[in-house]
Parts: structure tokens; C-alpha cells; sequence
């Protein structure tokens, strides 16, 4: 160590004058009043004296990124290489290289939005031009990126960052595989390169986790901060409304009332387009943010939210973690996470740089439905797992992922995420070309799976009793993450007594039920076959033939949104017994068939391309509904004035096959024996010499709807459109 590290260590007053200096320049404060906290200084203190590696567990706003921005100007003023951060987020990555840039402090990321510029970046790298590095958790196995820059990277790291660090942690809300191959990044870097991993949530048992994860857990040197987890900015509430209408209408009557711009999370991205579309009708300027959101349009979002040019952003949890607006005056939840944790961190964006902001959560029967479908998709039973490795181990070369999907049951997302966790297992490898088996031994830890799931399960009945509680909600919130220096706030709703209203007036209530009873969904048809279905014995590729597509087509609803979605999921539930279609469900799906006729483009719009009104109606034969859907095509023939020309049925064969709810290779390999059109059925359609509607239940991906109407075109139907209760989306 040099002379000038042993004085830092015996005597750091000169280091922490020049980090205070730093910190000035970070938050722009020209008075040279700002000095760091005195945990903020600890962490930074064993970063560049001590070399050593350090957790921080300090709830947002608290200035985590402070600690590592200060600490790499501290380092690199002594020599040291760049510092690393490991991101999860591209609005978090935008922040972050923004506020560095007033540190004086040139930061860079490589990320999935900018692959024309990771050459650049890397000339920049190598000519010590670059003070910070942000990547993405995923960049960290892309095979490029894993064997040619990181262990390069690795040698010449100066500081390693993990940002959101309770996403290494499968007992976390926010899991991540790709954040756990940061083992392999520790084990490459040199002896004495110091390590921080920061985040607002984790309770305790993430937070041993996540130390043993990054290894700190048998450092006997390294270094925990974790503080309280109180925001004396932030005033908590819940409003118990009836209804999802009630809801909306709640958010047109008083959204103006809450202070600023905010934030209103939905659990589901048809939630959030709906309430857009509503608030926007309302008069208020919102923008929605979701998974679908294009990136330019999500930055476009951010932006204005940042410079108050709307009210707020409706937004999934894509706008989770990192985004950083001091000012943000509020977060409503429309819908309730299924975690106390997840929501303490949605709510965190607010109220950082302001006295007072609100937060209030409007939960909803749907949300317990919602709950339950993403924990569908979690870590697969072994046999799918073995399946796998069985698959990959056989083949000769890397299988893609669309090259494995038709092998196996799962889905592609499912699949991946799998893959992620058996490769920082050691089971599997991505290469270029795709993946591979190792060969290496692999158990599956079953035990630890249940534990996980039964966490989650506790995690549910959290946020069920948060609503329900009469105690102090922030209190509730930080016992939660074990945070043994909660007590009561004085501030919430519980604590100083409720700030908001529960009532709506009847104009935006009739206004609400009128959107949310809007019945009509567009159902796009698919146009191209999945890829792999050769690999299943199926001699189907490339784009379906125009004159075997379907048209687009219509459902009632989502069974994801807060209107038609509550009234269609219980009675399309596997628990709710077989019946003739509802009066009210059967008179809705004649409006949207009234809408559709005389809409732009359909068959009434009167338009010079408009197809040929429909000529009969087809029903798709049905195991678990046939009374459903039978009478839903006989009430829909006889309003239509129609006949019902008869129904596609199952072929000996697809009697008992049940179709795959996992990827679209196997549900298409599934379907494309099943069903069978007769010979009366087939006259039927070419008497009829038009156009059909095909009807069913539900669509959960669209395959069977394409199977179904490929199978009516080559019979005879000149046209087909489909016509369901709900769609899964």
C-alpha cells in the first residue's frame, strides 16, 4: 500500500474533506455545506482506505448512489481502474450516467439499446477514458461480452457496484438469474479490488442472501450498513372502493387534488392502457410506461414526467426500480403488488427531495387472480427441467432457443429464465449459436423451491393484511424488512387519520362503468407458423397463406383488465361449472358485433372494401364448456339471423390431447391432428358460399383459432372471424 493509502487509514480527516469536496459537486451545491452521512462516509471509507467489500441496505432516497460515485472520483484520482455498475433498469442506467456527469465523472453504459456504439465504448474503455461502466445483469453471460470483454474488464476494474442487489436473492420479490453470475465476475477480480452492493429492499433474510451471493458473507472484514428504513416524506393510505369503477372514477374526481406529478402503478399493462385512455378522456395529461412501451416512447415518458409536462405515468413495474425524480409528489396503486417489499420500493420514487408526498393504495378484487397467474409461471417441476437437459445433451450442437422451445414444454420466457438458473448452476452454457449441457452433475433443490413459494404465499397474506390493518401502515411496511427500529409514523391514515375521501361523484362513476362496461377487444390474427414445428414432425414454416388466415377478430375482454376482465374471469375459472352463456355476458357480445359491423372495416361500415357480412356461425368444440360456448353460437345465429352451420369437433386422435400452455411449437403440434371438420359441416360452408364467424370461449394464444379457421378456409369459408369471450393478455 502506498504512503498515502497508510496515512488515509491512520488519518482519514484529509479523504474526507476531499469526498465532501466530491459529494459538492454531485448534488450541486456551491456552498460547501454538503458533507456526507456518516454511513455514507463508513461504506466510502472501506471502499478506497480499506479496500474492502461492503453491503448497504438504506431505504431510497437515502443516497446510495452517492457512496459509489464519490468513492470511483476518490479511486481514480489514485490510480485506480474503472468502476463496473451492474444495473437492472435503462431508466435507472439514464439517471445514473446523468448524475455522474455533475461529479465531473464520465460514465458509459452497454446495453441492449445501444449495441451501435459497445465498439466505441470499448476503444474508450482501453484508452482510460471512462470513469464508469454500467451493463446490464444480462450483458454479463452474452458469449461476446462474457468471453472477450469482461475478463478484461474484470483485470482492470478499479470498483465493482451492484445497484439493486436484493435481485440476486431468489427469496427476493425481484429475482434475477443473470444477477447470480456476479460470482463468476468476484472470482475473476483481482486480490484487494473493493466491492459494494446497494439496495432499499431487503429484509433480512435477502440480506444474507445477497452477502453470501457476493461472497461478503465469509469476509470476515467486509462491511453491513443497514438503516432505518422510515420516510418521514411519505404519508400512507388505503381507500377500500367497491368496485374497479368506483376506482377510476375515484382517480378522475381527485387525481388534481394530489401534489405534483406521480406515478399510478397497475398490475397489468391492460390495466395501465385502460386507465390511461380513461384519465385522458378525464382531461389529464398521463402517459402510460409498460413492458410494450417502445424504448423511445418510454424515454420520451420519463422526460416529461422529470420536467412535470403531465400529471402522472400510468405505469407497470417496469417503472419499478431506480427512477429517480426528487420532486415526485405522489404514487396511487390501482391493484395491490402481491409483496409488502415489492411495494415499498414502488412507493420509495416518491417524496426524495420534497417535505410531504402521498401514497395511497386502492386494492381490488382482481388482484388475488392476478397473483396467482404470475405465480403460475415460477421455477418448473424437475421433470420439465430433466426434459431439458435431455434435449440439450443429445443434440450435437447449440440448440437456440427457438430451436429448443418446440422440444420441450415451455414457454420461451419460462424457458430462458430456467436456462439462466441451471447455467450459473453449471448444468448449462450459452455459447454462440445458443445453449448447451455441460454435463456437469445437477440436483434439483426442491426443498429450497417450496420454501421460496411458501414466502410468497406469506408475502400475499402481507399485503392482504396491510390493507386490512388498523395499526400504522409505515411501521407495518418497515417490520416487513425487518427493520427493528420501526415504530409509528404519526402521518398515515391510521396514525393522523384518513386525507382523502372514499367518495365519487355520480357523473365520473356512470363516465367509468360506461369505459370499463365498454365491451370489444381486437383479436389479431397470427400470421406466421412457430418456428421449429419440423423438429416435431409437422411440415408447417414460414408465414400462413392469406387464404388460410383468419381475419381479425373481436372478445368481450381481457381476462387481465378491471372492466370486462372481473366479470369473465370467475365465470371462464376451471372451478365454475358448465351453463348456458349469461344474459348480460351474451347481450355484450352483441354490442361488440354491432360495433364490429359497423366499425371501420367491418362488414356494415359500408366502405368499398368491406368484407361480406357473415353467412353462418361455427362453434370450436369445447371439453370443459361445450353448454358455454354451444349456446353462445346459437344465441349469436339467432339474434344474427344466421344459421348455425355446426360445430369443429375433435378427431378420434385429439379426444384426450390437451393442448400445450406453454410454447406455441407444442401447442401447434398439439392442435394440428385435433380437430376435424365433417363432411355435413363442409357442404354446410360451401352452400353458404361466405364468410363465418368461429366461436369459442376463450383465446389463450391464438393457436387454436388459427388451426381452427385454416381448417374452415380449406373446407370452403371464404372468410373467418373470430369471436370470443376473452382473450388471456
Amino acid at each position: 500500500m502506498s504512503s498515502t493509502g497508510l496515512a488515509e487509514l491512520t488519518d482519514p480527516t484529509g479523504l474526507r474533506v476531499e469526498a465532501n469536496a466530491v459529494l459538492a459537486r454531485l448534488v450541486s451545491d456551491d456552498t460547501g455545506r454538503a458533507q456526507l452521512r456518516d454511513d455514507q462516509w463508513r461504506a466510502i471509507e472501506a471502499l478506497v482506505a480499506g479496500k474492502r467489500r461492503a453491503l448497504v441496505v438504506q431505504r431510497t432516497g437515502w443516497g446510495k448512489s452517492a457512496v459509489y460515485f464519490v468513492a470511483t472520483s476518490l479511486l481514480r484520482r489514485r490510480g485506480s481502474g474503472p468502476t463496473v455498475i451492474v444495473s437492472p433498469l435503462l431508466a435507472l442506467m439514464r439517471n445514473q450516467v446523468e448524475a455522474a456527469a455533475k461529479a465531473k465523472i464520465h460514465a458509459r453504459t452497454i446495453n441492449s439499446s445501444n449495441s451501435e456504439e459497445w465498439s466505441s465504448i470499448q476503444a474508450e474503455i482501453a484508452a482510460g477514458e471512462v470513469d464508469v461502466l454500467l451493463v446490464s445483469p444480462e450483458r454479463l453471460n452474452n458469449p461476446d461480452f462474457r468471453d472477450e470483454v469482461l475478463p478484461q474488464l474484470a483485470a482492470a476494474t478499479g470498483l465493482l457496484v451492484v445497484d439493486e442487489a436484493h435481485c440476486i436473492s431468489d427469496w427476493g420479490h425481484d429475482f434475477r438469474p443473470d444477477y447470480r453470475r456476479l460470482r463468476t465476475m468476484l472470482a475473476e477480480l483481482p486480490a484487494g479490488v473493493p466491492v459494494l452492493a446497494t439496495t432499499a429492499t431487503a429484509n433480512a433474510r435477502v440480506t444474507a442472501d445477497v452477502a453470501e451471493q457476493l461472497g461478503t458473507g465469509g469476509e470476515s472484514d467486509a462491511l453491513v450498513l443497514r438503516g432505518p428504513l422510515d420516510r418521514e416524506s411519505l404519508s400512507l393510505g388505503v381507500l377500500q372502493l367497491p368496485d374497479a369503477a368506483s376506482r377510476l372514477a375515484w382517480l378522475a374526481d381527485h387525481l388534481g387534488e394530489l401534489p405534483g406529478s406521480g406515478i399510478i402503478y397497475t398490475l397489468t399493462v391492460a390495466a395501465a392502457e385502460e386507465v390511461t385512455t380513461s384519465l385522458r378522456r378525464a382531461g389529464y395529461t398521463v402517459a402510460s410506461y409498460t413492458g410494450r412501451t417502445e424504448n423511445a416512447d418510454r424515454q420520451q415518458a420519463e422526460e416529461d414526467l422529470l420536467a412535470n409536462r403531465v400529471k402522472a405515468l400510468v405505469a407497470t413495474s417496469a417503472l419499478g426500480m431506480g427512477f429517480d425524480k426528487p420532486d415526485l409528489g405522489f404514487v396511487v396503486h390501482l391493484g395491490s403488488p402481491s409483496s409488502p417489499i415489492a411495494y415499498y420500493q414502488q412507493v420509495g420514487r416518491a417524496g426524495r427531495g420534497v417535505e410531504h408526498a402521498e401514497v395511497l393504495l386502492l386494492p381490488g378484487k382482481e388482484d388475488e387472480a392476478i397473483w396467482q397467474y404470475f405465480a403460475s409461471v415460477a421455477f418448473p417441476p424437475e421433470e420439465l427441467v430433466r426434459r431439458t437437459l435431455d434435449v440439450l445433451a443429445q443434440a450435437n450442437r447449440p440448440l437456440s432457443l427457438p430451436a429448443l422451445e418446440p422440444l420441450v414444454e415451455l414457454r420461451r420466457t419460462r424457458l430462458e429464465t430456467m436456462l439462466k438458473v441451471l447455467d450459473v448452476d453449471g448444468a448449462v452454457r450459452r455459447v454462440k449459436g445458443g445453449w448447451t449441457a455441460t454435463g456437469q452433475p445437477w440436483a434439483y433443490d426442491a426443498e429450497r423451491f417450496a420454501r421460496v413459494a411458501q414466502q410468497r404465499g406469506a408475502e400475499q397474506q402481507a399485503m392482504r393484511d396491510y390493507a386490512r390493518s388498523t395499526g400504522c401502515r409505515m411501521e407495518f411496511l418497515r417490520r416487513q424488512l425487518d427493520d427493528e427500529t420501526a415504530a409509528p409514523c404519526g402521518r398515515c391514515d391510521n396514525c393522523a387519520g384518513s386525507r382523502f375521501s372514499d367518495k365519487v361523484s355520480d357523473a365520473a362513476l356512470d363516465t367509468a362503468r360506461g369505459e370499463l362496461n365498454r365491451p370489444g377487444v381486437e383479436v389479431e390474427p397470427r400470421k406466421m407458423w412457430p418456428t421449429g414445428l419440423a423438429a416435431v414432425g409437422i411440415g408447417l414454416k414460414g408465414r400462413i397463406p392469406a387464404s388460410e388466415q383468419s381475419a381479425s377478430g373481436r372478445a368481450l375482454g381481457r381476462l387481465s383488465d378491471i372492466g370486462w376482465g372481473n366479470r369473465l374471469r370467475p365465470l371462464l375459472a376451471p372451478q365454475t361449472p358448465d351453463g348456458p352463456i349469461p344474459d348480460d355476458v351474451a347481450q355484450a357480445v352483441v354490442t361488440v358485433l354491432s360495433d364490429w359491423a359497423k366499425g371501420p372495416g367491418g362488414w356494415a361500415s359500408g366502405g368499398s372494401d368491406a368484407p361480406a357480412r357473415p353467412v353462418g356461425v361455427v362453434t370450436v368444440a369445447s371439453r370443459s364448456r361445450p353448454e358455454l360456448v354451444g349456446s353462445l353460437g346459437a344465441r349469436i345465429a339467432e339474434i344474427g339471423r344466421m344459421p348455425l352451420l355446426g360445430s369443429v369437433t375433435y378427431t378420434p386422435e385429439g379426444t384426450g390431447a390437451r393442448p400445450s400452455r406453454t410454447n406455441s411449437a407444442q401447442r401447434v403440434r398439439t392442435l394440428h391432428d385435433a380437430f376435424t371438420v365433417s363432411p355435413e359441416l363442409a357442404e354446410a360452408l360451401v352452400s353458404a358460399d361466405g364468410p363465418v364467424l368461429l366461436v369459442d370461449d376463450i383465446s389463450e394464444t391464438g393457436w387454436t383459432l388459427a388451426v381452427t379457421a385454416r381448417l374452415l378456409r380449406r373446407a370452403g369459408a371464404t372468410e373467418v372471424f373470430p369471436l370470443v369471450l376473452a382473450v388471456q393478455a
